[in-house]
């Protein structure tokens, strides 16, 4: 279909990859049966093939209106119209580029701007967003449910551990992870020195910069991208050998710096190297002999597996989509005797999605009723994911626990 870029974008470079997107949509709909929001609504606007009509629209020139904000909202990113795509169309860039026009074009109400301006405020930052999860989870017993099911409950903490090896491999603490489940890198830190590979933490990195890349605050993104380069470029030149990737929606983000910071000739290509050097542990465990680690689960601690029942496994968006790495969680469990249970759909997004769950509640919960159903078709007793938000928002509902695959590894 013949596309016509409207000269006020076709002369801004960050616009410079849309005609080339746009053209390689065929309209032919494949995305309509795996986009989560399309299946739940029934609408072709809350499509991605309808999405990008209107931003093909937009992009040529026509009136922007509330209407088509509202619809480029509507949308999870989760990127499973990329996988099912057979044109390669790369949806998740067209559309992170459409929403940043549709708020210029269509400017939200004063509402809409304090809510999102709160939360880019809080959730990048450990030392704002720490304290008032401490102070949530003080109140919790009080709150009501709608209120209570974004606040985690405090858990104990897992022993960290010390250690000096040769290989060495990197991480970020990150924003929400390190206060609401800090679990998850002591566990990764464990596992890792069981292979004798020891995790630096970075402790002076911040966000990877997918809050404020998902609302639209992109410069705020670079900037944060940039600050992570500088503190990871000069370890990996250094010798570290990963940046290790605990929560999957980070590592989306880390694994984009490279195409988010290509026109920057001072950071270009630093970034592609960051991006290469991002991986999420499961993809680092699978190159790895694991015989030390499931060693480690002795017969008492591959018992209390068992005693729990079976273990489902949930595969975010961003580890299957983003990062293409579908299905490799579950196959690592069970291949150190970790008794995985069946589930279904699990090409479709949980409903978390960064800040949709607190942005569009209403569909947020209805797509985690449904994957819930999904993932208790064989009734585990205990519900595993690679990511945080994820974790924290299929845990909020309270029907079965939810924890981070890695703590199935940890010593206890």
């Amino acid at each position: 279909m013949k596309t016509i870029i409207a000269k006020e974008f076709a002369d801004q470079p960050q616009f410079a990859p849309v005609k080339g997107i746009l053209q390689a949509c065929v309209h032919c709909g494949f995305c309509t049966a795996t986009c989560p929001t399309y299946l739940l609504l029934g609408d072709e606007r809350d499509s991605p093939r309808g999405r990008i009509y209107m931003m093909k629209a937009m992009f040529e020139g026509e009136p922007v209106t509330q209407e088509t904000r509202h619809h480029l909202d509507r949308c999870l990113t989760c990127r499973s119209c990329e996988t099912t795509c057979p044109s390669g169309v790369e949806y998740g860039h067209l559309v992170d580029l459409g929403r940043v026009v549709a708020e210029q074009k269509a400017p939200r109400p004063i509402a809409q701007k304090l809510v999102r301006w709160s939360l880019r405020q809080v959730l990048p930052y450990r030392a704002r967003f720490g304290p008032m999860l401490k102070l949530g989870q003080l109140f919790r017993p009080v709150l009501p449910q709608v209120l209570k099911q974004h606040i985690p409950l405090s858990v104990p903490k897992l022993l960290a551990v010390k250690s000096n090896h040769k290989r060495i491999m990197l991480s970020l603490p990150g924003c929400a992870q390190a206060s609401a489940a800090p679990n998850t890198d002591i566990a990764a830190a464990q596992v890792l020195n069981k292979l004798n590979i020891t995790l630096k933490v970075l402790e002076k990195s911040g966000c990877c910069g997918a809050v404020n890349h998902h609302l639209n605050a992109h410069e705020k993104a670079l900037d944060q991208a940039r600050h992570n380069i500088d503190l990871i470029w000069p370890e990996l030149q250094a010798g570290a050998e990963a940046l290790v990737i605990t929560a999957s929606g980070c590592g989306a983000a880390l694994q984009e710096y490279g195409y988010m910071l290509r026109d920057d000739p001072s950071y270009a290509n630093k970034a592609a190297q960051v991006s290469k050097a991002a991986k999420d542990i499961v993809e680092i465990l699978g190159a790895e002999d694991l015989a030390p680690v499931k060693q480690s689960l002795t017969k008492t601690r591959l018992g209390q597996s068992a005693s729990l029942g079976k273990v489902a496994v949930h595969c975010p968006c961003t580890q299957q989509h983003a990062m293409k790495l579908p299905y490799k969680v579950k196959a690592l469990l069970d291949g150190l005797g970790i008794e995985t249970a069946l589930t279904t759909n699990d090409h479709l997004c949980c409903g978390s999605a960064g800040t949709y769950s607190l942005l569009q509640p209403k569909l947020s919960h209805e797509l985690r009723t449904q994957k819930l159903k999904d993932l208790t078709i064989d009734n585990p007793q205990l519900i595993v994911t690679a990511n945080i938000g994820c974790q924290l928002h299929l845990g909020g509902a309270e029907d079965v626990p939810v924890k981070h695959w890695l703590e199935l590894l940890a010593d206890q």
